[in-house]
């Protein structure tokens, strides 16, 4: 039987290491999934349960926790739909025509991603605040913006408003415009071309930003923190309730609305990994 030549042997060789490369790579990854990821999640739900089902159950009795759930929900009804008008709306300017102020445009989208949300929420004090450029205005037609459901609403809209914006800008601008122009020669109307041409080339882009967004608005502590007041039962959100649940001590009640922000957020990555398989299968 002949030897192996030399050149088989290198091969040989760089495809062992290749593979030892890729173990190595892929236990890393999984290390630190574990670490930052499956274990902290781990570690709220024994928190959680600690006690016992009974307790854990009775955390969720507390009227300010069921309150801080409630206005968790609704400030997503909220921000959520308008987001997604806004970043359809700006993704369509954006990938579609050209005009003065497009990059300003763009740059003005991807700013909450450069300003911390402590910052956002100060901005909106110093606008609607007591003593801010609006508050003596406001002060005086008893509209109440900062320390109340409208001043969370605004703080979470915008820390999440980049997110379907930032989906649908690439895909647009990659599909091109030519389908629409076809559909708008033909006789149809904006509304019309957007629905039966657009819409269904984005659609899985478009759900993929709404459930980042959806994610965010729930989770958002700094900018909401800061505009809330931290009002009992008015202005306290899931992620404010934790942290007051968890100063007084209270860790079950702490961590039992913890753990049910952890499974929305399992539920979200959930939908996400069906969006992403279902998106790859259409396109593969």
């Amino acid at each position: 039987m002949a030897g192996t030549s030399p050149r088989v042997e290198a091969r040989r060789h760089v495809s062992a290491g290749a593979q030892v490369g890729r173990v190595a790579l892929i236990s890393i990854a999984v290390a630190f999934l574990g670490l930052l990821l499956i274990a902290p999640l781990g570690a709220v739900l024994a928190q959680a349960f600690a006690k016992g089902a009974e307790v854990y159950l009775q955390g969720f009795s507390n009227p300010d926790t069921l309150a801080a759930i409630r206005l968790t929900l609704l400030t997503a009804a909220i921000v959520v739909p308008a987001n997604t008008i806004f970043g359809i709306c700006a993704a369509w300017a954006i990938a579609k025509f050209e005009f003065r102020g497009k990059s300003l445009l763009i740059t003005l989208i991807d700013l909450p991603f450069a300003v911390s949300p402590v910052i956002a929420g100060l901005v909106l004090i110093m606008l609607f605040g007591a003593h801010g450029w609006f508050g003596p205005w406001l002060q005086e037609r008893d509209i109440a913006i900062v320390f109340a459901v409208p001043g969370i609403v605004l703080a979470t809209i915008f820390v999440t408003f980049p997110y379907v914006a930032r989906e649908l800008i690439p895909l647009m601008q990659q599909q091109g415009s030519e389908e629409e122009e076809a559909a708008i020669t033909l006789g149809a109307g904006a509304w019309v071309t957007f629905l039966r041409v657009t819409l269904p080339k984005i659609r899985w882009g478009l759900l993929y930003g709404i459930i980042l967004c959806n994610a965010r608005a729930m989770g958002e502590f700094g900018a909401v923190s800061v505009v809330s007041g931290h009002i009992r039962g008015m202005t306290t959100t899931m992620p404010l309730q934790v942290e007051i649940l968890y100063n007084e001590y209270n860790f079950v009640g702490a961590f039992a609305v913890a753990s049910l922000l952890a499974m929305l957020a399992i539920v979200t990555l959930v939908i996400k990994t069906f969006v992403e398989w279902r998106a790859d299968r259409r396109t593969g």
